[in-house]
């Protein structure tokens, strides 16, 4: 047990690092062409932040544990609001740019009724879901770069000697180390939790979900403490499609699979009756009122993370 609680602290310590420079670079990036902060936290900072469920997701599915790919996505788009966004909103509340807003909300709404529609009405996951799902990736990145040409940032680029390949540099080298630290976290966690009994499809809901989103917990944090909200808020939006379109399209498309049903809620499948109605209403909670409103409260933050709470709680009393 030694050797997975070393392994455990070096990816802690991989993931605070690296946060810390993928979020240097990635405002630095945002600075440098007059973006807006929160339109780089829904694409540049989402891709390398979903990194790790990537290859969580991917690799289940290639094994044939399909429930935890399955799984993983689902519990991370939770994890993703109700836990990290939850902890941005309740420390730091402030206007929103719902313009810039509209379009990753719009994109992640229709993917998730189109995931959920094929869980309800076919139960399986089949290829050609993975290329529709990887088809909306490819419209996501391209309705964003043409968003972020109409809307540059009016803020003012940071000085001549920081160049753009410093950056660069910044984000790739973040990204590794976030990707490994999460990756040492995940596997050794994992082991611990599969040690004290926990059943495989919780470990992906919850465990294996809350490490994967560690590298969007690490970058929410460091923004916060930088001043980039609107980074961290973007991010984890962005996360969500991706996990959607980016994360389950590839997994989907290398191997598909049927919807696990490990446990029963009200003698339905639990994933049915707990798991995506809990998805739809924490995305609702955060992006309704800042589309309506153009800002955020900690009410929100609040009610975020005590659904969260109830979540975990009834998830591992199935």
């Amino acid at each position: 047990m030694l050797i997975p609680i070393l392994l455990f602290i070096v990816g802690l310590v991989c993931l605070i690092k690296g946060g810390d420079w993928f979020v240097d670079g990635s405002t630095g990036i945002a600075r440098k062409f007059h973006l807006p902060e929160l339109l780089i936290g829904a694409t540049v900072v989402s891709i390398g932040t979903t990194l790790p469920e990537v290859m969580v997701s991917t690799t289940s599915a290639l094994t044939g544990h399909g429930e935890i790919a399955y799984g993983n996505a689902i519990g991370s788009i939770i994890c993703n609001t109700a836990l990290i966004a939850a902890i941005t909103i309740t420390v730091k509340q402030g206007p929103v740019n719902k313009k810039t807003l509209k379009t990753p909300v719009l994109f992640f709404f229709t993917a998730a009724i189109i995931y959920a529609a094929v869980a309800y009405f076919t139960g399986y996951f089949s290829r050609i879901v993975g290329f529709v799902m990887l088809g909306m990736f490819i419209a996501y990145m391209v309705a964003n770069v043409l968003q972020m040409k109409n809307n540059p940032s009016e803020e003012e680029e940071e000085g001549a000697e920081s160049s753009i390949t410093k950056h660069m540099v910044f984000l790739v080298i973040g990204a590794i180390l976030i990707a490994v630290g999460a990756n040492l976290l995940v596997n050794n966690g994992t082991l611990i939790a599969q040690g004290l009994g926990v059943p495989e499809s919780v470990i992906a809901l919850t465990f294996v979900a809350l490490g994967t989103s560690l590298p969007e917990l690490v970058t929410a944090i460091t923004s916060l403490v930088k001043g980039h909200g609107a980074l961290s808020l973007g991010n984890v939006i962005g996360a969500n499609v991706f996990n959607l379109v980016l994360v389950s399209g590839v997994s989907v498309t290398l191997s598909p699979f049927s919807v696990p049903q490990n446990s029963v809620l009200f003698g339905h499948n639990a994933s049915f009756v707990l798991d995506i109605p809990v998805m739809f209403a924490v995305m609702l909670l955060m992006t309704v009122p800042a589309l309506v409103r153009g800002k955020l409260s900690r009410i929100q933050g609040i009610g975020l993370l005590l659904i969260y709470a109830v979540f975990c709680t009834i998830q591992f009393t199935l």
